[in-house]
């Protein structure tokens, strides 16, 4: 048995315990529980008490860190090599925040230089924009962005702009990602074209999905501006002559490389819109805050690690105790799309059932990630969660002080999250209910009936992420603090959380139906598929 195995095998067995066990007792038992297992990290604090493992079984995590080679692991990513096995890439995201002069290399090849020119370029065509000196075909100046993309082109510029919009409101920045006309139809609602700009986001400049949009907004430039209107379009490619063929002007279309993937790919040109919107400074602090949280991630030891152990209290759960769900809910409504950045983020970077050799791995890997913001989502599922079959860890994000609105509003909302994180760990117990409808008079009869409902088994738990202020560093860290983790825990399963084969599947098949319901020749298909083809060609 090899060392990582047999320190699976001391968690998995450890975490047996965990089952029969309050994690509320926990407190009692470990007077310095919540020192040990609370982390400040940049931007951040991270408590991890309220997760259902002891300080001993915290231990047998860690030691599963250092059997998996976490640091290691960690120091072939910052140097660049190639920790993405099956395409022969580095994934050196980090590279793209680092400061200005920083000597990162992918696979030898030296790139802080051409990330500082990029970085420079988005800046200056931003300031030219905002200030009026870049204008429109008819000399007017641009007042809003359509940002056309998919996947990791769309999610994490979405979640930028949406988290610190109230930063700039100068210039309206909208979004369009699905192919559904209906998505393109209410992005250009009510613009002026000749006041618009569409930046195109796809690295081979072939996504079916975003050309068909990018198609759509050309052609609506076009038929306000006439040919004028390709001058405003922007691109954001690998692929700048396909880009450049589509109509885009060579000094507009902005490079990444193919060691940016798309899901940590928001650090890049790929993050242009935001730059233009909220300006290069606020940019620039949303970098500076994930390169603090690069640093941390890359120094601190281990037991004090935030996405170390992070990632550890999710394995916890996710394999000690076999839970295959985790809620993520952010007590902020500019942090609303959150949970769904961080379904590509985990989902698609470990939802693995092969490890790196090929071979089938031996336990779960990504659990499935849902939420929203809070406390929308207590009138939502957060049924299911204090009283549902299922244990289903949380995350908490929360922020301490509001940047604007009603600050007794904001008291008022992280009541309800440090409550919801309290009432899911302490529950309220049978007898407690009983005692509460005998005092009402009710009878016993009917209290034998009532109280089973009303009691809260609680025994449920969470990570709180407590956060001072949503500013573009605070944003920047908390994203790159989930980015390692995620790196953490595909280290731990043995898997490559840089590729995603997954995606190919149905993309090839898309095609293929495509070309049939435009009148192509039928291909073989299941009875299923066959009489949907069959049934929408007419």
């Amino acid at each position: 048995m090899t060392d990582l195995a047999a320190a699976w095998t001391t968690l998995e067995t450890a975490a047996q315990d965990a089952r029969e066990r309050r994690i509320a007792d926990l407190f009692k038992a470990e007077p310095d529980r919540l020192d040990k297992l609370s982390v400040e990290a940049p931007q951040l604090l991270l408590d991890l008490s309220k997760q259902p493992w002891s300080r001993a079984e915290a231990q047998a995590a860690l030691a599963l860190a250092r059997a998996g080679g976490i640091e290691a692991a960690r120091d072939r990513q910052f140097a660049g090599q190639a920790v993405n096995p099956s395409e022969d890439r580095a994934a050196l995201h980090m590279a793209l925040r680092a400061a200005k002069g920083a000597d990162f290399q992918a696979k030898g090849e030296p790139v802080s230089a051409e990330v500082d020119a990029t970085r420079e370029a988005m800046a200056a065509i931003a300031r030219a924009v905002r200030s009026g000196e870049k204008r429109g075909a008819t000399g007017q100046p641009f007042s809003a962005i359509v940002h056309i993309g998919i996947g990791g082109s769309d999610f994490g510029p979405r979640l930028v702009w949406e988290a610190l919009r109230p930063l700039s409101p100068q210039i309206e920045l909208r979004f369009a990602a699905n192919v559904d006309p209906a998505d393109m139809a209410l992005a250009l609602a009510g613009l002026d074209p000749a006041r618009t700009l569409v930046v195109v986001v796809s690295k081979t400049f072939t996504t079916q999905e975003t050309i068909a949009n990018a198609t759509v907004a050309r052609a609506w430039l076009r038929a306000a501006l006439g040919q004028a209107g390709d001058a405003h379009l922007l691109a954001v490619s690998a692929a700048p002559s396909a880009a450049q063929a589509f109509g885009v002007p060579a000094d507009q279309i902005f490079g990444f490389r193919d060691w940016v993937g798309g899901r940590y790919s928001v650090w890049s040109a790929v993050g242009l819109s935001c730059v233009i919107a909220l300006g290069p400074e606020a940019f620039e602090e949303l970098l500076a805050g994930a390169r603090a949280m690069d640093d941390h991630f890359r120094t601190a030891p281990l037991a004090a690690n935030a996405p170390v152990l992070l990632a550890l209290a999710h394995i916890f759960n996710r394999n000690g105790l076999g839970r295959p769900i985790r809620a993520v809910v952010p007590y902020a409504q500019r942090l609303r799309l959150l949970p769904n950045f961080l379904q590509q983020l985990e989902m698609e970077s470990n939802g693995k059932q092969a490890g790196v050799d090929g071979r089938p791995v031996p336990r779960g890997t990504a659990a499935a990630v849902f939420g929203d913001a809070g406390t929308n989502v207590q009138h939502a599922f957060f049924q299911l969660m204090h009283q549902g079959t299922d244990i289903i860890p949380l995350d908490i994000i929360a922020v301490a002080q509001a940047s604007e609105g009603e600050p007794s509003n904001q008291t008022k909302l992280l009541a309800n999250a440090i409550a919801q994180a309290e009432a899911l760990m302490v529950g309220k117990p049978e007898s407690e209910v009983r005692a509460e409808l005998t005092a009402q008079g009710m009878a016993p009869a009917a209290i034998d009936v009532l109280a089973p409902q009303k009691t809260f088994h609680g025994n449920r738990p969470s990570s709180f992420i407590l956060l001072d202020r949503l500013t573009p560093q605070a944003l920047g860290a908390l994203i790159a603090l989930y980015e390692h983790k995620t790196f953490v825990e595909g280290v731990l399963w043995e898997i490559n959380s840089f590729d995603q084969w997954g995606v190919e599947l149905g993309k090839t098949l898309a095609t293929r139906i495509l070309g049939e319901l435009e009148g192509g020749a039928r291909g073989v298909h299941d009875p299923s598929t066959e009489r949907l083809v069959s049934r929408l060609k007419g």
